[in-house]
């Protein structure tokens, strides 16, 4: 067994489920999050999977869950919600607005914040957006979606400025590309598997402080 350590914040289903499989699988101490009881995910149980229950909008559920400084080599964030179906700016009500901010933006870095003594210095920090999210490959539509994860990139690039970086802890926002999942559908072209294979890749091939914005091949992503 690795002596490396992940904790993949949302890991009941989809892909971070599949991320808690492929770092099983390259030997990593894995420690993943549910919110409510994932059988996918306890059927995973061995001795390098530890599960815990929190909640990226809830911080008292991440508050302490036992983790001692520098214990983790990569925390990866992996929140999202598509947000209500209408997707119109036109139409959202503040609640639809607060829901899909607070769950794909503010909650996943509030979160990271609380939780980056955990990862060591020279470390990694990882977050899952949206190819969606960048504003110079906007073609317009999904607007509660495509605002979260632009609102997403830009304070994670904060974190990286101010928070990750003085410690040496590359930050990376990744778009794990058009996946079957509940989300992406049955019509999209890439596996789960597929993505997670390459979505850790890059989170074991990153080093040194910075923020990139790229997809689960690596390729840079226009902001």
């Amino acid at each position: 067994m690795s002596d490396r350590t992940i904790f993949i914040l949302g890991a009941s289903r989809g892909l971070g489920l599949g991320l808690v499989r492929e770092f099983l699988g390259r030997g990593w101490r894995v420690v993943a999050s549910e919110r409510g009881h994932s059988g996918e995910l306890h059927a995973l149980a061995c001795d390098a999977l530890r599960i815990v229950t929190c909640d990226v909008t809830d911080p008292a559920s991440y508050a302490d869950l036992g983790f001692g400084a520098g214990e983790l080599d990569v925390l990866f964030v992996n929140a999202g919600i598509t947000g209500a179906r209408h997707q119109s700016s036109e139409q959202a009500s503040a609640e639809e607005v607060a829901e899909v901010m607070m769950t794909n933006a503010f909650g996943p870095v509030r979160a990271a914040k609380t939780l980056l003594p955990a990862v060591k210095d020279g470390g990694t920090l990882g977050f899952m957006t949206s190819l969606m999210g960048s504003i110079a490959d906007s073609s317009g539509g999904y607007e509660l979606y495509r605002s979260s994860k632009a609102a997403l990139n830009m304070l994670a690039k904060g974190v990286a400025e101010q928070d990750a970086g003085p410690r040496g802890i590359a930050t990376l926002a990744l778009h794990p590309g058009w996946v079957q999942t509940d989300m992406g559908g049955p019509q999209a072209p890439l596996s789960v598997s597929e993505s997670v294979k390459g979505l850790a890749d890059v989170l074991e091939g990153a080093s040194g402080a910075g923020f990139r914005y790229a997809d689960y091949a690596g390729k840079d992503l226009p902001f």
